[in-house]
């Protein structure tokens, strides 16, 4: 009898978690033709294989780049486009080769975090180069440098990564090299480790109205910024095992961030450059991460669907107005250092197809049509 009552109620959770992301993804059906997510990530993919690459520095391969390329492949492995995946595999072959001085060097989260872009290809092939050759980008964040700093000693001592800075962006740049590798191991120090990060940005940085600074001394809610912690906590979200022990911190912060943002959403479904600032312009790459993130939330039931499916849902269709034929995202803000100047927000051009901008749309399309 005892077993019979246990089954009912699995019975009765599974039902109810089934219907609830069915729910969720009803809002995520049927858009107009110019919103297909299907069209718009082919659109997108092929305008990034037509683009030449983007370096750091003049050196080496721009994390903006690795990050539309990530967002490309993730489109093809949802839709199975064979072809576009080999175009993609193409793109990257000449890195092992004629290109290997384009490789970053392992001594900053917007460098290390290029090892994301070989573990998906490891994933995806099997092919052991591509392991091989992402790996050490994962493991070097944990390895302090002979001739590191004090700071950085400080932070490694703590059992964090020595390039640990509090600067929100470094929330997807840690979280998604050390997820791939954790998907790509099994082992759970990546993940774990990444988690006890998150954790420490979250207490150091989270506003009480769930916002984040660009950083501790510039108290800006800059969009893209926000964006980045958006992502970074959504792709570790994705990757935890269930029985993390801070993963529930982690999803506290994740929702706090979420209700926010569902309060300075605009009408139209944007969000603006300073999230907080009515009379800012709306900036289409912090749109899209919040986008992302609201998707997946909703998707994977982190977020009640009534409340937060019609938002991205709006927030999608709003995005896809900012893309002209060629395949460009319009309204980027360009590449931005921290400053303590509220009008250098204000001002920051604005700009198309850059690969900012580029990117979050892209994994909006691969979150629309997965699962």
């Amino acid at each position: 009898m005892r077993n019979t009552i246990c089954y009912g109620w699995v019975f009765f959770f599974l039902l109810f978690w089934s219907e609830s992301l069915t729910a969720g993804n009803k809002y995520f059906k049927r858009f107009p033709e110019s919103a297909s997510p299907v069209k718009i990530g082919k659109l997108l993919s092929e305008r990034f294989l037509a683009s030449k690459h983007m370096l750091h520095g003049g050196k080496w391969i721009h994390y903006a780049e690795v990050c539309t390329w990530y967002g490309a492949l993730r489109y093809s492995d949802a839709v199975q486009d064979t072809a576009l995946f080999r175009q993609l595999q193409a793109r990257f072959e000449p890195l092992f080769s004629e290109e290997s001085s384009y490789l970053p060097i392992k001594n900053h989260v917007d460098l290390n975090m290029f090892g994301c872009l070989p573990l998906m290809f490891y994933r995806l092939t099997g092919d052991r180069r591509y392991y091989d050759l992402g790996m050490p980008y994962a493991d070097t964040q944990w390895i302090l440098p002979v001739h590191a700093r004090s700071s950085e000693r400080q932070w490694s001592e703590k059992g964090l990564s020595w390039q640990t800075r509090l600067w929100i962006d470094d929330m997807f740049m840690i979280t998604i090299v050390q997820s791939g590798a954790y998907r790509a191991t099994g082992e759970r120090r990546y993940i774990d480790r990444a988690a006890r990060e998150m954790v420490v940005y979250l207490d150091s940085l989270q506003c009480p109205n769930g916002l984040f600074y660009h950083a501790p001394d510039v108290p800006f809610y800059w969009a893209r910024g926000n964006g980045w912690m958006a992502a970074g906590m959504t792709e570790l979200l994705l990757s935890m095992p269930e029985d993390n022990p801070d993963r529930g911190r982690i999803l506290a912060g994740y929702r706090q961030m979420m209700e926010s943002l569902l309060r300075y959403q605009r009408s139209d479904g944007m969000w603006n450059q300073l999230v907080d600032r009515s009379d800012c312009w709306a900036e289409t790459s912090g749109s899209a991460m919040f986008a992302y993130a609201m998707i997946v939330g909703v998707k994977e039931g982190w977020l009640d669907a009534r409340t937060y499916g019609p938002a991205a849902r709006r927030a999608w269709l709003s995005l896809v107005s900012y893309i002209d034929e060629e395949g460009d995202v319009g309204e980027v803000c360009v590449g931005t250092n921290k400053r303590n100047d509220l009008q250098y927000y204000y001002d920051r051009p604005r700009v198309a197809g850059d690969y900012h901008g580029q990117a979050p749309v892209l994994w909006c399309v691969s979150a629309l049509l997965e699962r």
